[in-house]
């Protein structure tokens, strides 16, 4: 069994954490994105969409999406809960995770391929949207503020994987000038402490 990763980029680190979160090892095949490592023909037939991450499994099955491939191990090791125990724990953390990852993970990505021009050589880059997408990123970097005024953590009082996907988007978006404001003292408050967890490193 092995992943197929990156080390700069933020979905494969969600993954990282959450088995580090686990204590699952992992064997790591680092692909170099800019170069095209995941534009072979190879690495295609193991995701058509030529995302990373992907897991591969000792009889060559194949699972993609960071979600899918986090669900997967969940399911081995529930401990600790990190998509919940009760149906209203996985609900509730569901809601936030999908928040989290369409509302800032996604435009965050859009903010810096479109501003940086990081894959300009495979896709149109359109820098008008870039800016919108960073402006879409930063107002949730406000509602995240305030939903922390009244919860240790995004989904609740018990770390999650909502968290994790909030702590990859935004050490992602320093890359594009976005970080958390003075002003957002409870987003600070958070951030240090998910920072500050050893899975964190990984």
């Amino acid at each position: 069994m092995r992943m197929y990763s990156s080390k700069t980029a933020p979905n494969p680190r969600r993954v990282r954490i959450f088995l580090a979160e686990k204590g699952i090892d992992m064997t790591y095949v680092d692909l170099d994105l800019k170069q095209g490592d995941n534009r072979t023909a190879e690495f295609m037939a193991k995701n058509m969409f030529a995302k990373v991450p992907v897991l591969e499994l000792d009889d060559g099955t194949c699972i993609s999406e960071t979600m899918a491939i986090c669900r997967y191990f969940d399911l081995q090791h529930p401990e600790p809960p990190l998509l919940g125990q009760s149906p209203i724990e996985v609900a509730t953390i569901e809601m936030w995770q999908r928040r989290v990852e369409i509302h800032l993970m996604t435009f965050v990505g859009f903010a810096f391929r479109h501003l940086t021009g990081f894959f300009a050589d495979r896709e149109t880059v359109v820098k008008p949207w870039g800016e919108e997408s960073l402006k879409r990123a930063a107002a949730v970097y406000q509602l995240l503020d305030s939903r922390l005024s009244e919860s240790r953590f995004i989904a609740g009082e018990s770390y999650s994987v909502a968290d994790i996907t909030a702590l990859c988007a935004i050490d992602f978006a320093k890359i594009v000038e976005l970080r958390i404001e003075d002003s957002q003292p409870n987003l600070l408050r958070w951030h240090h402490e998910v920072s500050g967890r050893p899975s964190a490193q990984a």
